[in-house]
């Protein structure tokens, strides 16, 4: 046990259901009363915390496949941070952890939902990111939901996110034959095809994205990993070729939309191309982990995958960062730095 353990923590709670956009007053950061962790339990100092776009259909109190968050508790969500009290086998002060309690300096939580985690294979926050859920999703979105094969064209839409980025980068590495994204800036789109080696990239806000996207893919696309919906959607079924499979992921452009979004116009597409359209959650793809690390570790550490981060300093700016991430501002992966 740790002799100075600090006697509390600040934590973000949800105080009021957003309609539309989330505001500050959604919000409150709170002060919370710490104690030595009971029997099974560990205590852990944040260092980083991520915040993503899931986590705003979290604030809706509506039935999902995960539980919305409570009002006037803590929010939860990925975590990486170092043991400062256990009362756990297995676990020590200094050893470096992954969880599930997020938005909050100290978390206290069952040493069974904790996984250690290495700082010397890759960066801590990295685990939040290209080794961890953001990264996973990517893999078995690919590999496993859109049965991605060597010779496919594919086109990813929020392409500069921390999902998006890791989706093309995936695709070439395998042998794609051609990898476009989308993406909200001019700076976004130069970062996809000069850093992150797509073959094309347009910004969505500079025209329909029918047209950019027939620009860009003249010969079609066989694969659509979709993370923005709308739009895109409709865009990639029209330049799908036969067979074509999308991977839907997300749909960001509607999160806080606060009425019922149209759905695709050309949806008599899906027929007649025998097109197939499914939906992800990463949850069900927990078998591939060991898969997912050992390959994409080899890849960071031979410098053939490459990845940013946009890290929004201190506890204080969690809300800001989240914003931040449904508006676009960040280049990657999302983190908010306790550090």
């Amino acid at each position: 046990m740790s002799a100075a353990l600090p006697t509390s923590s600040r934590e973000w709670h949800l105080v009021a259901r957003p309609h539309g956009w989330p505001k500050a007053e959604d919000f409150a950061l709170r002060e919370a009363a710490v104690a030595a962790p009971a029997e099974g339990r560990i205590l852990v100092r944040n260092k980083y915390f991520s915040v993503d776009p899931y986590m705003r259909g979290r604030m809706n109190d509506v039935k999902s496949y995960t539980p919305p968050f409570k009002l006037d508790h803590p929010m939860d969500g990925g975590a990486v941070g170092e043991v400062i009290a256990s009362n756990a086998e297995g676990f020590a002060v200094g050893d470096h952890v992954l969880h599930g309690l997020g938005w909050r300096e100290i978390a206290d939580l069952p040493a069974k939902h904790a996984v250690k985690v290495d700082p010397d294979i890759a960066p801590l926050s990295a685990y939040l990111g290209v080794l961890g859920m953001p990264g996973l999703t990517a893999y078995a979105g690919l590999f496993e939901v859109a049965s991605f094969k060597e010779g496919d064209a594919v086109f990813v839409s929020g392409a500069a996110g921390a999902v998006g980025s890791q989706v093309g980068q995936l695709a070439k590495l395998k042998g794609a034959s051609r990898v476009i994204g989308s993406a909200g800036s001019d700076e976004k789109v130069k970062l996809l095809t000069e850093e992150y080696g797509f073959d094309a990239a347009f910004n969505y806000k500079n025209g329909p994205v029918r047209d950019q996207l027939k620009a860009a893919a003249p010969d079609g696309i066989d694969v659509y990993f979709d993370n923005v919906g709308g739009e895109h959607l409709e865009a990639a079924i029209s330049s799908f070729n036969l067979h074509g499979r999308a991977t839907i992921c997300g749909m960001i452009a509607q999160y806080n939309s606060t009425e019922p979004t149209p759905g695709p116009s050309n949806m008599a597409l899906i027929i007649g191309k025998r097109l197939r359209l499914q939906g992800m959650l990463v949850g069900d793809h927990a078998h591939l982990q060991d898969r997912f690390v050992q390959e994409v570790a080899g890849w960071l550490a031979s410098g053939e995958l490459k990845y940013q981060e946009t890290k929004v300093e201190g506890i204080e700016n969690g809300y800001d960062a989240f914003v931040g991430l449904l508006r676009g501002e960040n280049t990657g992966k999302m983190i908010v730095s306790l550090v």
